[in-house]
């Protein structure tokens, strides 16, 4: 696709008037009204009504109403167990919920199997990432293609029915490869790449079935900090070419310079969505993720900072150990550097200072993510 796309007419959930949009730059409004958790949306892709999952006692998901925007890239938060990765599930036909309705561009999804679903055009990626490993990086991607003549056995014997048809698949996965900077990588196994080339070859084949909607979970999730800008690169790309993303991930600061969109889950429900900025204040979010600071800004620096130094003093505070999540060291020193400022004294060893060493304690232990 162009990143100067012709819109659709009227009747697919988009502007009546066909006009050239560049994706972006559209300043256009995202909700149609009022902000609000559940909000309308000027053109939405995904419609999700009254849409419930739960495990024993455990509503893992409790969405009454959401849409997604279209050719927008939309983030999806919330705190371990928020009910993110379920909600992806019963989205692209993964799980199947207890009750609920949803739609992608008009067509109901209720009961549709998962691979009806991305050839659909509405793909996804997974939070630990799924390649063949003993599979080259090419055979990886010639598998993202769908509907291949080669796929029905009695087909599947005579080359010459399929044979020009896997030579343009080979060519589309050659010219996404480069993209994607593993070309050189074509011919190796799939298991020899490291983490982060795993994500991007993920990636890179889920475009094999040109998806009008990609669905990444937790996309910088393990990746080395040098592929990561790489990473949010190809995501802002997907955008150019007029796809429409939607992304679950933890890095408030990722999602605050990337995201067009924000939506915020906790205990399964859509407590709050809106732009990055203005959900980054939202004191039903830091709420979700902090519990009692609702005075603290979590996309700005001098907010992380107040933030650490408050959490120094908190017998509760697990600031510095693995377990830190969004207030962890790192994102602390991210935060501190970006504005051109030193951390908080103390912050990134928790209610410990310099001097007091660890003696062999372990960080406490927390449930994995439930999604």
């Amino acid at each position: 696709m162009s990143m100067h796309s012709q819109e659709p007419k009227a009747g697919a959930g988009t502007t009546a008037d066909a006009e050239t949009i560049d994706y972006m730059t559209d300043s256009r409004p995202i909700a149609a009204g009022e902000i609000a958790p559940g909000c309308k949306k000027r053109d939405p892709i995904v419609v999700a009504e009254n849409v419930t999952r739960s495990f024993g006692g455990i509503n893992a998901v409790d969405v009454e109403y959401l849409e997604i925007p279209r050719h927008k890239i939309t983030a999806l938060i919330g705190p371990n167990g928020a009910g993110k990765t379920t909600l992806f599930n019963l989205l692209t036909g993964f799980d199947t919920p207890n009750t609920g309705k949803w739609q992608f561009e008009g067509n109901s999804l209720a009961g549709v199997s998962s691979y009806k679903v991305a050839r659909m055009g509405m793909v996804r990626t997974f939070q630990l990432t799924k390649v063949m490993g003993k599979l080259t990086v090419m055979e990886n991607m010639r598998l993202g293609a769908s509907n291949q003549s080669g796929e029905k056995l009695y087909k599947a014997l005579f080359k010459g029915i399929w044979g020009g048809e896997e030579k343009r698949i080979t060519e589309q996965a050659e010219v996404l490869l480069q993209k994607f900077k593993l070309d050189a990588k074509k011919d190796d196994y799939a298991a020899s790449l490291s983490g982060g080339q795993r994500k991007l070859l993920e990636m890179a084949r889920s475009l094999m079935v040109r998806p009008k909607l990609v669905m990444l979970d937790e996309p910088m999730a393990g990746v080395n900090p040098a592929l990561t800008q790489s990473l949010l690169d190809h995501i802002k790309n997907l955008k150019a070419e007029g796809m429409t993303v939607l992304f679950v991930e933890h890095d408030m600061h990722m999602v605050r310079h990337i995201a067009d969109w924000v939506v915020v889950m906790a205990e399964g429900k859509i407590v709050a969505e809106g732009p990055p900025a203005e959900v980054m204040k939202n004191p039903a979010v830091i709420d979700a993720y902090l519990g009692a600071h609702h005075d603290v800004d979590l996309g700005d620096s001098e907010g992380i900072k107040e933030l650490a130094a408050e959490l120094e003093a908190d017998d509760e505070s697990i600031v510095g150990t693995e377990n830190a999540g969004i207030i962890s060291s790192d994102v602390i020193a991210t935060e501190t550097a970006d504005a051109g400022t030193a951390p908080a004294t103390g912050a990134a060893h928790g209610r410990r200072s310099a001097e007091e060493p660890n003696h062999g304690e372990q960080p406490p232990s927390t449930v994995k993510d439930a999604e």
